[in-house]
């Protein structure tokens, strides 16, 4: 959604809005808004097959500007490094921040700063590791609250969590390694955290033996330092 944000920056009318990004030439849909996303509307869809339909459901189309989100992207990863002096800028719209004993309310914080200084919303994830980070993420999307701390939550909490996602929604699980899972009965997120992490890595590899890790606290994916 980030491509849709940096628009609606520049045009506030957006705002509540479906919002598409189209990419060069406007080709097709490289970007939604979470309103386009209930719509149902899929990435990639062809822009000449949907833009019929889409103008009658009240879709907004945008011509995708990479030098206006590299910029905006730029701003809010500025915005982040003021936390922390340990940052890992993982792509446009994502960073991973080195925290020791983080201050309760320092999600909410990080939102409003970014939200106050660059004007784009952002979801932060606290954990003790990356993988649980980017659940702690999705949970604070899902909460509307925009910040999740997995220290908030019991062992209990978190397990029902898990249960109830797919394991295809753990940080680097695709649809391929998902239907190997399931022919050893791994399901969900909490099936793959309580797999044998030496029977993952004899199966599968030793980076996904780290996402088992990973899912039960034990940090195994470094941040990466840029020279």
């Amino acid at each position: 959604s980030f491509y849709a944000s940096c628009e609606r920056i520049f045009d506030p009318t957006l705002l509540g809005r479906p919002v598409v990004v189209l990419s060069n030439n406007d080709g097709c849909v490289v970007a939604m808004s979470r309103e386009a996303k209930r719509m149902g509307i899929e990435m990639g869809t062809p822009w000449f097959k949907f833009e019929t339909e889409a103008r009658m459901r009240g879709v907004i189309a945008r011509s995708s500007n990479y030098e206006l989100y590299g910029d905006v992207s730029s701003r809010v990863q500025e915005v982040l490094s003021r936390f922390c002096a340990w940052q890992e800028v993982y792509s446009i719209d994502e960073s991973f921040l080195g925290l020791k004993n983080p201050e309760p309310g320092l999600g909410a914080a990080i939102c409003a700063m970014v939200e106050r200084n660059v004007g784009v919303p952002v979801t932060v994830g606290i954990a003790t590791s990356k993988t649980l980070a980017k659940l702690a993420s999705r949970i604070g999307k899902d909460n509307g609250t925009g910040y999740a701390t997995l220290d908030d939550y019991s062992g209990a909490e978190l397990d029902e969590l898990m249960a109830a996602r797919d394991v295809d929604a753990v940080w680097g699980v695709a649809g391929r390694t998902k239907k190997k899972l399931a022919g050893l009965g791994i399901h969900t997120m909490l099936d793959l955290k309580r797999a044998d992490p030496r029977e993952i890595r004899k199966r599968f590899s030793v980076v996904l033996q780290r996402t088992v890790y990973e899912l039960n606290g034990i940090p195994c994916i470094p941040l990466e330092q840029e020279r």
